[in-house]
C-alpha cells in the first residue's frame, strides 16, 4: 500500500503531519502534533516513572515524545492544569498493574515493565490542539477537561492525548486549576449515584442519604450533587472538617473520630442511600442503616477487583471478583437492601451534566492546595498522607 505523505503547516508555531492512504478506508490514523513552543520539536515535559515504588521513582524529563493522534476520534490537548488523585499515588506503586496493562493491549498483554515510561495523572483542564478526522463536537482552540482513564498515559505532561468521547468543554465560569479538580472525583461519585445507585434530579427530593468520607475529593462533590438534587445528606467525616462539609450543603454531619458514631447514626432516620468512600470494616455496619425492604442501595467505591488481579493473575483474580461480589450483593439482597460496586467511568456526556451543574453554581470546586509543576513529587506526598479536604491541583502552564 502507498503511502502520499503531506506535511500541513498550521500555524508559525505547530503543524501536523496527516497520513492519507491511496486504497482502503483510514481505520487507524496516525497525526504528529509538534510542540507549540518550538516548530521542530518533537519532545516535552513530563513526570514519569521508569518503575513502581515510592516517590523517589518519579522522575522530570523534557525528553516524552510528544504524543500522537493514532485513532479518527482523539485529540491533543495542551495541559493547563492536573490533579493529583490517591489512584495515581496507588499506580505509581504498582496497584492495578496487572489489569491496565491487559488493558492497554489486549491483543498482546503487556509484561510488567513494557509499560514504562509511564505518565501519571488522570486530570486535564486545557486547550484542544489537534483533532482526529472523526471529531465533530471540539476544534482547536477549545477550553476542554476530561478525566483520562488509568490505562492511558497521564496528565502530568505538556501534551496529552484523549478520546472526543472522554473530553467535554471547560466549564465558563471556572479557570483552569478549578476545573482540573473536578472530572476525576465527579465522574467517580456521578457513576456510583446516578449510573450505579440511580439517583438522579427527577428521584432525589426527601431521600436520606449517607456519605462516608465527605471531605475528600468523591465526597465533597456527592454532597453538592445530592443537595442539587434536593436530597438529605449526612456526612460522616472529622470534626476539623464539618465546617467544610456544611457550607457545601451537608444536612447532618457525624464525627467519624468521637467514638460514639454508630450510636449517633442510630439516633437518626434509615437512609435510602449510602455512599462509601472508605471501606474496609465500615461495610460490617454500614447497612444496618439502610431502609429495609424499601429499594435503599450501598455502594462502596473500595473493591478489590485490581487487587485480586494483582494477586491472583487475569484469571484466577475475575473469578474471585466475581464470587465477591455475587455473595454479596445476595446476602444483603435477602436482607432487605441492595448491595453495590461501582468504579470511575471515563465520559464526556457525563461531564456535560457536570459542567451545566457548575455553570448554574450548584456545583463549585473544593481545592486544598495547589503546586507548580516543578513540585509533583510533594503534591504525591501530600495525597499520599491521606486526610484530603478537597482536591490537591497541579498548575502545569
Amino acid at each position: 500500500m502507498e503511502l502520499l505523505l503531506k506535511t500541513v503547516v498550521l500555524s508559525r508555531n505547530a503543524c501536523t503531519a496527516v497520513c492519507f492512504w491511496r486504497s482502503h478506508p483510514v481505520q487507524k490514523l496516525s497525526v504528529r502534533k509538534i510542540s507549540t513552543t518550538s516548530p521542530r520539536s518533537t519532545v516535552m515535559p513530563a513526570w514519569v516513572i521508569d518503575k513502581y515504588g515510592k516517590n523517589e521513582v518519579l522522575r522530570f524529563t523534557q525528553n516524552m515524545m510528544i504524543p500522537i493522534i493514532h485513532y479518527p476520534n482523539e485529540v491533543i490537548i495542551k495541559v493547563h492544569a492536573a490533579s493529583v488523585n490517591p489512584i495515581d499515588v496507588n499506580m505509581r506503586s504498582g496497584y492495578g498493574a496487572t489489569a491496565l496493562n491487559m488493558k492497554r493491549d489486549p491483543l498482546h498483554i503487556k509484561t510488567k515493565g513494557e509499560e514504562f515510561p509511564l505518565t501519571l495523572g488522570r486530570d486535564v483542564s486545557g486547550v484542544v490542539m489537534e483533532c482526529g478526522l472523526d471529531v465533530r463536537y471540539f476544534k482547536p482552540g477549545d477550553e476542554v477537561w476530561a478525566a483520562v482513564p488509568p490505562w492511558k498515559q497521564g496528565t502530568l505532561s505538556e501534551f496529552v492525548v484523549a478520546s472526543g468521547n472522554e473530553v467535554s468543554l471547560k466549564p465558563k465560569s471556572l479557570t483552569h486549576t478549578q476545573a482540573a479538580s473536578l472530572p476525576y472525583v465527579a465522574l467517580t461519585a456521578w457513576s456510583a449515584i446516578h449510573k450505579v445507585g440511580g439517583l438522579n434530579d427527577k428521584n432525589c427530593t426527601g431521600k436520606r442519604v449517607l456519605i462516608l468520607g465527605a471531605s475528600g475529593g468523591v465526597g465533597t462533590f456527592a454532597i453538592q450533587v445530592m443537595k442539587a438534587w434536593n436530597a438529605h445528606v449526612t456526612a460522616v467525616c472529622s470534626q476539623d472538617a464539618s465546617e467544610l462539609v456544611r457550607k457545601l450543603g451537608a444536612d447532618d454531619v457525624i464525627d467519624y473520630k468521637s467514638g460514639n458514631m454508630q450510636e449517633q447514626l442510630k439516633s437518626l432516620k434509615p437512609f435510602d442511600f449510602i455512599l462509601d468512600n472508605v471501606g474496609g470494616s465500615t461495610e460490617t455496619w454500614a447497612l444496618n442503616f439502610l431502609k429495609k425492604w424499601s429499594g435503599a442501595t450501598y455502594v462502596t467505591l473500595v473493591t478489590p477487583f485490581l487487587l485480586n488481579m494483582d494477586q491472583l493473575g487475569i484469571a484466577d483474580g475475575m473469578l474471585q471478583t466475581g464470587v465477591t461480589v455475587g455473595s454479596k450483593a445476595l446476602k444483603h439482597f435477602w436482607q432487605g437492601v441492595h448491595y453495590r460496586w461501582a468504579f470511575f467511568m471515563a465520559s464526556g456526556l457525563y461531564l456535560d451534566d457536570i459542567a451545566k451543574l457548575v455553570d448554574e453554581g450548584k456545583i463549585q470546586p473544593v481545592i486544598e492546595k495547589t503546586f507548580p509543576f516543578s513540585k509533583v513529587p510533594e503534591a504525591f506526598l501530600k495525597v499520599e498522607r491521606g486526610h484530603a479536604r478537597g482536591k490537591t491541583v497541579i498548575n502545569v502552564v
